[in-house]
């Protein structure tokens, strides 16, 4: 009621013009709102797909690196058997990392004489080799990504 009566004040007080453009500049702030509205919801809707495939690819991190136990496992059964032994335990591994594989799980590749790299590899001992500082000497662990992001780094030894 104080509206149609605030209203009806102005319009006393105000020109048709003057209203048409306090109208129109209304109009122009409503729209304005709306289109702001409109664009947050767009971006949350692509903020909330990005988030949702995120959890869909890491998701599992945690199996994962459950798994990568079993594979040490693997390794150390391989190193301590016989090449009788050794045969079915490799056929054993091959498959279970095809199948990580699928899943995006990969094991980060390390040879002798590699740069050290802390953003993939883990300095957990120094070695006084021939080998120049700083170049890897041996792979005491593997290390392992998922989706091309590192979740456990490879423990190395590193050459003084």
């Amino acid at each position: 009621m104080n509206e149609e009566k605030n209203n009806s004040e102005e319009t006393k007080e105000s020109s048709p013009e003057e209203i048409i453009v306090r109208l129109e500049k209304e109009k122009q702030e409503y729209l304005d709102g709306w289109k702001r509205a409109k664009a947050d919801l767009i971006n949350y809707r692509k903020d909330e797909l990005k988030r949702f495939e995120e959890i869909a690819r890491f998701g599992t991190e945690d199996v994962m690196l459950d798994l990568t136990l079993i594979l040490d496992s693997f390794d150390l059964a391989m190193r301590s058997g016989t090449a009788e032994s050794n045969e079915g335990v490799r056929m054993i591994k091959t498959q279970l990392m095809d199948i990580l594989k699928r899943r995006g799980l990969e094991r980060i590749p390390i040879k002798k004489g590699d740069e050290f790299n802390p953003t993939l590899h883990e300095a957990v001992a120094e070695s006084e080799e021939d080998e120049a500082p700083g170049k890897i000497t041996e792979e005491l662990s593997a290390g392992y990504m998922l989706n091309g992001r590192v979740i456990r780094p490879a423990r190395v030894k590193v050459a003084k």
